[in-house]
């Protein structure tokens, strides 16, 4: 069966306007670029085209999500905020999360989208889908934006997914180098949902994701981090799946697996202090392939959230797409040889160490 793939012209639209990075302009700070920008989604979508790759996906239209699906995670409030603001010429969704006019509808389409690839895995029409979406939504909590997120696009397709299609239980792997706040926030006290994030120990949120975090009430033991020392490479993220994300979607044995998808934990990423190359996320791809099709009938989806390297996040998605597909193109990773001879790739006793606190949790899943 083949791979679904979401795109839409209007994701490069929205606006994040003339920041340097992640700060506004001041007199102290020249304008610039703000980091989320459209520039490695745009590219990505290109190096998919000139691979040959894209002939070889099936398009899935997104669609412009509701402001009552919206309401299944975000609080109607806030919602009245986004659209106000987005009315007029914008503003901040909150710190470090500027805005430009139209973002509201733009979000919508970008929730709407990674609705629109759940609905195409879940009604057999693709084995598994990518939805290459923006705004990205990890980080946005139910009454606020964060994070360059606007609407929590996993959390409400993950809603979507089970009041519209009936789905039981439902398996997150955030391998985003930042914590994925928003999604344990939308799921924490509930146990139809598992969420796993693996990610840079304390970079973003502050003070979030720490192996305590683990669920509350019903959902205690269903909520699993993994923070990762700074430095991490192939070697640790690879041995955080086989000890800690593969044993925890066996126990949970959930009908559909969706990754909040972000490229940011990369060799080379603005952002983050990682190594992982695009052979590593060619490899967890795979893992969670088979994971898949030995847990739920190859159920996968991929939601596109963080990647800041202009240069690099399109290699990191290529190779995950030629896994998803099966078929490997005549692109090869400009960075494949010099990250592969960089120190401490394999995975050292200190990273071992945090993979094996966050191991422990794994009893607490029923």
């Amino acid at each position: 069966m083949a791979t679904g793939f979401v795109f839409h012209e209007l994701y490069m639209w929205h606006n994040t306007w003339n920041w340097a990075q992640v700060f506004p302009p001041s007199l102290t700070v020249q304008p610039g670029e703000h980091a989320e920008n459209p520039e490695s989604k745009r590219r990505l979508r290109n190096l998919l085209e000139v691979s040959g790759l894209l002939d070889h996906l099936t398009p899935i239209k997104p669609r412009y999500a509701t402001e009552d699906e919206i309401a299944r995670f975000h609080t109607r409030p806030y919602i009245a905020k986004i659209k106000a603001l987005s009315t007029e010429n914008g503003g901040e969704a909150s710190a470090l999360t500027p805005f430009g006019r139209g973002s509201f509808e733009i979000a919508q389409l970008s929730a709407g989208g990674t609705m629109a690839a759940f609905d195409a895995v879940i009604e057999g029409r693709v084995k598994n889908a990518y939805a290459l979406v923006r705004p990205p939504g990890h980080h946005a909590e139910a009454d606020v934006g964060m994070g360059f997120c606007l609407f929590g696009n996993v959390a409400i397709a993950i809603m979507h997914a089970q009041k519209v299609h009936g789905l039981g239980r439902i398996a997150t792997v955030d391998w985003d180098v930042h914590h994925g706040n928003g999604t344990q926030a939308a799921f924490y006290g509930r146990k139809d949902v598992l969420t796993i994030s693996l990610h840079q120990d304390n970079l973003y949120p502050p003070n979030s994701g720490a192996v305590a975090e683990n669920g509350a009430g019903e959902g205690a033991g269903y909520n699993l981090n993994i923070p990762l020392p700074p430095g991490c490479g192939n070697g640790a993220y690879l041995a955080a799946f086989e000890r800690v994300v593969l044993p925890a979607l066996r126990k949970y044995k959930p009908d559909l697996i969706v990754v909040p998808s972000g490229f940011d934990a990369s060799g080379v990423d603005p952002l983050g202090r990682m190594m992982v190359s695009a052979e590593g996320y060619r490899q967890m791809t795979r893992l969670l392939m088979q994971a898949a099709d030995e847990l739920c009938s190859g159920r996968l989806v991929m939601s596109h959230e963080g990647g800041y390297s202009q240069m690099y996040v399109p290699y990191c998605g290529l190779a995950v797409l030629e896994e998803m597909t099966g078929i490997k193109t005549h692109i090869d990773d400009p960075w494949a040889e010099p990250m592969s001879t960089w120190g401490q790739q394999d995975l050292q006793p200190h990273q071992a160490a945090a993979i094996d606190a966050a191991a422990a949790m794994l009893e607490r899943i029923r």
